[in-house]
């Protein structure tokens, strides 16, 4: 899988996934560190890489329609989590083989305590 990081991630974010066997892109290596969250999910969806992202505005399905993507990862974590623990629920993530073959067209909500699945229209649960 190959996964896009958000600007709103640490930047070693890139290198635990690799170290769990995954692509990764940063937004800030690919000039689209400030861009707007539009231009980040257009890359996402023309590249057809998984969306990883702290930034909420990605959960809305309204807007982010979750069949369009090979996924999108909303990381949710305590405003005053340090690295290491926003690093922590992300492997969690990485760790989770069924969850990341069942991502595709799907939203990931991920915490410290578990993952939830939004299904895609018309996915059966």
């Amino acid at each position: 899988m190959h996964f896009l990081i958000d600007a709103s991630l640490p930047r070693s974010t890139a290198d635990l996934v690799r170290r769990a066997g995954h692509e990764a892109t940063d937004v800030r290596d690919i000039g689209l560190g400030p861009a707007a969250d539009q231009q980040v999910a257009r890359h996402a969806r023309a590249s057809g890489h998984a969306l990883i992202s702290a930034d909420f505005d990605f959960g809305d399905i309204r807007l982010y329609l979750p069949q369009d993507y090979q996924g999108i990862v909303v990381i949710e974590s305590p405003e005053d989590a340090t690295v290491a623990e926003v690093l922590q629920i992300i492997a969690r993530l990485l760790g989770e083989p069924d969850v990341l073959a069942a991502l595709p067209g799907r939203l990931a909500i991920v915490d410290r305590h578990r993952i939830r699945l939004r299904p895609a229209m018309g996915v059966q649960p």
